[in-house]
């Protein structure tokens, strides 16, 4: 690690924007939070991992599917808020609960990584007020405003347009969010729900886990106009890795693999949402339900396809080139990092999992990046934001002190 890199960590470490641990423990051990501290080897993330790499506050995602009818995906929520509490309470010695941005400095200090709660997608409301500020009493610092999936008053950037981006209740669910003090979040969302959300939020708004779409044209990523609306904003851009985001030939690569499975008559895909423990129940038995969630071995046919297919491998500078891309047009004060480790299947070389972030800075210190912006976009930007937030809201309604 070189010196720019080492004292830029030092001072101010990574705040990551998303990372899907909670849903990984769901599928993977039936929520148990055990293994964590000396390291598993089945996941992207661990303890002695986010310390390698760097990370001093991590955005846990509390995602359920979009899918989910919306009561449904309110439980789910809370039982996702809840593994992140139970994770931080199984290792206080390494994680506390944050929810300002003067709780994260504090843990920065104490030597402790700050955890964070973010709502992955606004099915999670189910166009409940109450709901809302329920979240925002256990500590919800940022709301997704869709998923995969369109809501009924705000259009996913994966789905058919709805509401031309965000009706009257989606307005006001903004609104909602500001008053509360709770980040808006524009992952996932339409650009036309971005510019509506950017016209009417009085505060700050983030990105947390998405690319520039200037440089690989998917839904996911955002455009270069969007970019110079956000700076004007004030808020943040967290670049995030996948590989299908930051490469053309990657994602180009996965809709020929999806034609291949569809042309044999395989399954899409054998992800299906998982079931958690009921009262009394083994977590290690539920877990063997979803054991096949993670069986890699393709079907003989396809095995052959993907012989002949090799998945194109992404590059740190590829992913580098998405942040100073990022840099170029909105500004060095408005980006971040938003890795999205357990969220997809592979990561790119040199960031398989979470010990990967100085390595990214290692590359970006090797193009001319100083100390300062190196401490811009690990933690300063998205910690202005997070404080900015907590200013503007009229209704703040989070903890007032980390959970020890």
């Amino acid at each position: 690690m070189s010196d720019v890199v080492a004292e830029a960590l030092r001072s101010t470490p990574v705040v990551d924007g998303h990372n899907d641990l909670p849903v990984a423990l769901r599928a993977r051990s039936g929520y148990s939070v055990e293994g964590l501290a000396d390291g598993r080897p089945d996941l992207h993330t661990d303890l002695p991992r986010l310390r390698a790499g760097g990370v001093g506050a991590q955005f846990w995602s509390v995602y359920v599917s979009s899918e989910l009818p919306e009561p449904e995906a309110v439980v789910a929520t809370l039982e996702q808020i809840d593994a992140v509490y139970r994770l931080v309470a199984r290792y206080p010695e390494a994680l506390r609960m944050a929810y300002t941005a003067a709780d994260v400095e504090k843990s920065f200090a104490d030597g402790r990584i700050a955890s964070l709660l973010g709502v992955e997608g606004g099915h999670s409301l189910a166009e409940s007020p109450g709901v809302l500020r329920s979240y925002a009493r256990l500590g919800v610092r940022y709301v997704t405003l869709t998923h995969n999936d369109n809501t009924s008053w705000a259009d996913s950037a994966t789905d058919e347009p709805g509401v031309g981006g965000l009706d009257d209740t989606g307005r006001a669910i903004v609104a909602d969010l500001n008053r509360t003090g709770i980040l808006v979040d524009l992952s996932h969302v339409a650009e036309s729900t971005q510019r509506a959300a950017l016209a009417a939020s009085t505060a700050p708004v983030l990105f947390s886990h998405s690319s520039a779409r200037a440089l690989n044209d998917h839904p996911r990523n955002v455009t270069d106009p969007v970019l110079e609306l956000l700076r004007d904003n004030g808020g943040v851009l967290q670049l995030t890795f996948v590989p299908y985001f930051i490469s053309a030939q990657v994602a180009e690569w996965a809709e020929e693999l999806q034609a291949e499975r569809e042309r044999l008559g395989l399954a899409a895909d054998t992800w299906r949402w998982p079931r958690a423990p009921r009262p009394g129940e083994d977590p290690a038995a539920v877990a063997e339900e979803h054991a096949d969630l993670f069986d890699t071995s393709p079907d003989d046919r396809l095995r052959r396809w993907l012989e002949a297919h090799p998945r194109p491998e992404v590059t740190v500078a590829e992913v580098a080139d998405h942040v100073e891309h990022a840099r170029d047009v909105a500004g060095v004060d408005h980006i971040g990092l938003g890795g999205d480790y357990d969220g997809v299947d592979h990561q790119p070389a040199g960031l398989a999992d979470v010990s990967g972030y100085p390595v990214l800075l290692g590359e970006l210190a090797g193009r001319g990046w100083s100390r300062t912006e190196l401490e811009a976009l690990t933690g300063r930007n998205v910690l202005r934001v997070l404080r900015a937030a907590e200013e503007a809201a009229t209704e703040p309604l989070w903890p007032t002190a980390p959970l020890r």
